[in-house]
Order: structure tokens, then sequence, then C-alpha cells
């Protein structure tokens, strides 16, 4: 699992208990491998069988909609909430679900930062109508969480990504016409890896202390790409 940025991640050598929402593939797969690789454990949780063999990882397939077939899971360190889906049920899965999990298992003493994993489409309004609601409902969850874990000395914070290169996005990275009018409204004429979200998060649960109730946008300038227009 080796990716050249332990550096990064080693600053801080406290070893955590992190509970990951959405493990299987793209951005939790990597969140998850990125914490199992710099020591910490990971209980990954999500509708499908695991994808990770690791001695200190542990998986539960469940939904996370189901509130009754949670499991028991007691002293998270840190919770990163990413389980989501695109036009199925959005609200229900990646907002109602966030809160649920969120609830049980990270507004608690022992908790040091939660991470919620929204869209900058929650910021630009430009997706699917419900998927916009829900990220944009997890906008104002994570300030409300802040709130409440500070007392724990706690953050919570929620990472906004736009473009990611993950199996969810394939209709649009097959297509060439798609891919490249994409690639015109974005800056850096990329997207981003799992692996650099990966490090985001971790940056923003391990290393970070003070920096709470926050939305971090990180989608390659999309959202700031706005032409001046003035006579030559």
């Amino acid at each position: 699992m080796g990716n050249g940025n332990s550096y990064i991640c080693n600053m801080n050598m406290k070893k955590y208990k992190v509970l990951v929402t959405g493990t299987s593939q793209g951005i939790g797969l990597a969140i998850a491998e990125l914490f199992l690789e710099n020591g910490h454990s990971v209980i990954g949780i999500d509708r499908q069988p695991a994808t990770i063999q690791h001695p200190g990882y542990t998986h539960f397939q469940c939904d996370i909609r189901d509130t009754d077939s949670l499991p028991q899971i007691d002293d998270v360190e840190i919770l990163i909430n990413n389980a989501g889906t695109q036009n199925e049920s959005d609200i229900d899965v990646n907002l109602k679900g966030l809160i649920s999990i969120t609830e049980r298992y990270g507004v608690q003493p022992h908790i040091r930062s939660i991470l919620n994993v929204g869209s900058a489409s929650a910021h630009t309004g430009s997706e699917f109508p419900e998927y916009c609601a829900s990220k944009g409902g997890v906008v104002s969850y994570t300030k409300n969480v802040a709130l409440r874990v500070a007392q724990y000395g706690a953050t919570a914070n929620s990472l906004d990504p736009g473009g990611v290169l993950t199996p969810l996005n394939a209709p649009v990275m097959e297509d060439p016409a798609l891919w490249a009018e994409i690639m015109e409204q974005t800056p850096l004429k990329r997207w981003a890896t799992t692996q650099e979200i990966a490090q985001w998060a971790y940056f923003l649960t391990v290393t970070n202390t003070f920096c709470t109730g926050q939305s971090i946008v990180v989608d390659g300038g999309e959202s700031i790409n706005s032409h001046f227009v003035w006579p030559k």
C-alpha cells in the first residue's frame, strides 16, 4: 500500500482507532489503506464485502441506513464518514445515514476528530438535485457537530472534493467529449486521485488540531473558474 507519502503522515506518531464508512472502493478504500499504512487500526463499514486484507483492519458489511444492523463499536477516536451514493436515495444515504453514524459513534467523549466527506457540489449546486441537497446538508450538519464535540477538544470538518478518479465517475471519465468539457472547466486540467483525497483526510483528522467547523473544497480550482470580462 506504500504511496511514498508516509513522511507527511508520520508527524503524529500516536496510533488511533479509526472508523471509516464506505471502504470497499474509491475514496474510502484509499483512506483506510493510508491509515493502515501508518499503523492505525481501522474499522470499515460498507454494503459490499471487504476488499482489504490487513491484520489491522476489521470489516462490517451492512447498510448505514439500517440502524438496527449497525455493529457495536466502542471508543472510536477518529470517524470518517465517506459512504455515499449518487442519484440513489441520496438524502437517506448521504445525509441521514451520515447523521446516524455520527451520532452513534462520533459525538462521544473519546472522539478526537470527525471528518465528513462532502462534495464541491454543496457549494456550486452543479449536480443532481437531491445529491446537491444531501451534500449541502452535510456542510451545515458538520458545523453543528463541531460545536458539540468542541467540549471534548475534538474537531469536526467536511472535506468536499470535486472530480475524483473513482469507478462511480466512469460514465464521464470514459466519454472523450464529456471529459474534454470537464477539463475545460478545471484549471488544473486533471481530477484528483483517491490517494490525494486520502492525504487530505489524514491531515484533517490526525495532523490538524485546531481547524474545526470548516468545509475544505479540494476540486482543482473548478469552483473558482470565473472568467473576468473587460474590454481589451
